[in-house]
């Protein structure tokens, strides 16, 4: 007889704290009025984006975020929604990457990204009510408000150039991996907010200053956790956008990908939003103090 599988008996104590978690995610939002919903896995397509590869499923894709099917829901008049599921994404693989990975989406009509920031601080205050958490011996402080830095703010205090040479340069993906992501929310967690516009592919462009949206990053102990927008309503600017999202994805030698096209007539009746993804396992990472993303997993892909 073989003999138990001791690197999975001894995930026992996180995977509970785990469960935990996410019941009382679920306990947040309910209490707050959001109707969790769940919405199909496989899917005819995504929202094309270029640094995002989807995992094919028959003549389908497996969805690589729930967004498209409950911006829907949002247009079909549900104001308050919440969605923890399974979501795919190829060639994603490290301590803080896995293929397939859990996700809490939640989106508010007649809301924008600021009111996500306030949701960001009020459901860790209910996930750590003690204020703090420690992550890798570091103490991080929980208590609001959080640090609020834009993108511009960021690459003038952290690097040699400003974000829109970094653009025109094609190095402002590495100097956010590299330079400016290490250095966030260790003291207090931090949104990185105000993006380039051309890197928010469906986030609406902040009024009186076109040149970023209206998009955030969430960091802790430098772990990126969430992304969010405040929604792009406009279907005409979101085909547009689509299309040059389409454009890099061929120029860069991937197949060709179906445009969304019941989303897209369906956008022009979405309430002004906001919405958010954040990462499950990273949150359960920090919230258990594991060094990586595999301890908080039942099973990795390797263990497969």
């Amino acid at each position: 007889m073989a003999e138990p599988n001791w690197r999975l008996a001894g995930k026992h104590s996180r995977l509970m704290e785990r469960a935990r978690i996410l019941h009382r995610i679920r306990a947040f939002f309910m209490d707050r009025d959001f109707l969790e919903v769940e919405t199909p896995h496989r899917v005819p397509g995504n929202a094309p984006e270029a640094y995002i590869a989807p995992v094919q499923s028959g003549d389908w894709f497996l969805h690589t975020s729930p967004e498209l099917s409950m911006k829907r829901l949002l247009a079909a008049g549900y104001p308050r929604l919440f969605q923890i599921c399974r979501c795919w994404r190829a060639a994603e693989r490290g301590s803080r990457h896995l293929p397939e990975f859990t996700m809490l989406e939640w989106y508010r009509a007649q809301a924008d990204y600021q009111a996500l920031m306030d949701d960001c601080e009020a459901l860790f205050h209910a996930l750590a009510p003690s204020g703090h958490l420690t992550w890798q011996g570091r103490t991080i402080d929980l208590g609001p408000p959080w640090e609020r830095l834009s993108v511009a703010e960021a690459f003038t205090r952290y690097t040699d150039t400003t974000a829109r040479q970094a653009l025109a340069e094609d190095r402002f993906d590495e100097l956010i991996a590299c330079e400016i992501e290490p250095r966030l929310g260790w003291d207090k967690p931090c949104f990185l907010a105000d993006y380039p516009a051309e890197l928010a592919a469906l986030a609406r462009k902040k009024p009186g200053n076109p040149e970023v949206a209206e998009r955030f990053e969430l960091y802790i102990a430098g772990v990126e956790l969430a992304n969010a927008f405040s929604e792009l309503t406009d279907p005409q600017e979101q085909r547009a956008r689509f299309a040059r999202e389409e454009a890099q994805r061929l120029q860069a030698g991937q197949p060709p990908y179906p445009v969304p096209k019941k989303f897209l007539a369906e956008l022009a009746h979405m309430p002004p939003a906001a919405g958010i993804a954040l990462g499950v396992d990273r949150l359960v990472m920090l919230l258990t103090d594991a060094a990586t993303i595999d301890e908080v997993v039942a099973f990795t892909p390797e263990e497969l």
